[in-house]
């Protein structure tokens, strides 16, 4: 069955990062949402599946489209039924501003197996198959970097980490800087900077810090088909948020590890580049064809495509959910 939709689904984040990319460097991070969500909704449609969203954007009185529970697919009678989990931008600000590692993705899998999480951030560590059962997100970096170059045979010098460059990790950048490993920071895009991890020649081996919820969760379907890692505790906040998850008797002490956030026998993840990046090529526009690169990932068999797609720029149609279908993209208005 996962097979049947794996194809499909590749068509779904290209919609999206074909419509995302001509806002490339407008500075409109509405616009680059906006059009991504509508063209990934549209296609949802063409599905012939029992879907409903499990992670997407917000509540429905938030978001008109991809909100958590909407019915997405045809619902034929005989249709598999999934749970599905989409971020049809991780990188917004990157697109509006041109910077690299955009990417549009989703994730499925058998119902009840996407982890909904309870907060808006999580402390995450992310690593590949040679580091598996052997981080700790509760020790100490000095104790995680020491282990890791151990398990990987290197000095810690030659470890690389990714952090999101933000102030919060201030004292943790310090002190990796002070162990002497190498340091990457990224503004944003944090789903492919996780999977990365799991990549030999993306040249990272871990990934730590405070980052979005979904986003682990979106980064946990990679990494099952990865043979990678992800451990994530819950981060609240403020002190409302940390009442909240208490009352509803979540633990915040407990480590969540992959399986817990995106399980069952199969999962399957996609991913299009937006923009360039460690993960995929962003879209070219090349005369009169656009070109994406696609990743395609599934867990049960831990097989990974790499698919480069050719659209012909004048006869290529996006299925635009607020216009009721299929609309040529070279017709498509992109002026705000």
């Amino acid at each position: 069955m996962f097979r049947e939709i794996t194809l499909d689904l590749v068509r779904v984040t290209e919609a999206a990062a074909l419509m995302s990319s001509k806002y490339l460097g407008r500075g409109d991070k509405e616009a680059v949402d906006e059009s991504a969500v509508d063209a990934m909704r549209g296609m949802l449609d063409y599905i012939p599946m029992k879907a409903t969203i499990v992670i997407g954007e917000g509540e429905k009185d938030q978001a008109p489209m991809l909100y958590i529970g909407e019915k997405v697919g045809t619902w034929e009678a005989d249709a598999p039924e999934y749970d599905i989990a989409v971020d049809p931008v991780d990188g917004t600000r990157l697109v509006a501003y041109g910077l690299p590692n955009a990417v549009s993705v989703i994730a499925a899998a058998e119902k009840g197996k996407i982890a909904s999480l309870p907060t808006h951030y999580s402390y995450k560590l992310a690593c590949g198959p040679e580091l598996v059962g052997k981080l700790d997100i509760n020790a100490p970096v000095r104790e995680n970097l020491k282990v890791a170059a151990a398990a990987l045979g290197v000095e810690v010098s030659e470890i690389t980490v990714v952090v999101l460059n933000r102030d919060r990790h201030r004292k943790l950048i310090e002190e990796i800087r002070r162990l002497g490993a190498r340091i990457k920071l990224i503004s944003d895009g944090d789903v492919g900077a996780a999977i990365a991890t799991a990549i030999p020649e993306s040249g990272v081996d871990i990934y730590i810090g405070i980052g979005g919820s979904p986003e682990a969760v979106l980064a946990a379907a990679a990494l099952r088909a990865l043979g990678g890692e992800i451990q994530v505790k819950l981060w609240p906040k403020n002190e409302e948020e940390k009442k909240y998850i208490l009352e509803k008797g979540y633990d915040p002490e407990k480590v969540y590890y992959t399986e817990d956030l995106a399980g069952g026998e199969d999962v399957i993840f996609v991913a299009t580049g937006i923009t360039d990046g460690d993960l995929l090529k962003g879209v070219k526009y090349i005369k009169s064809k656009i070109v994406t690169e696609s990743i395609a990932m599934r867990a049960k068999s831990r097989t990974i495509r790499k698919i480069t797609a050719y659209h012909d720029l004048y006869h290529k149609n996006v299925p635009m959910k607020s216009k009721g279908g299929d609309v040529k993209f070279v017709e498509l208005n992109f002026n705000r």
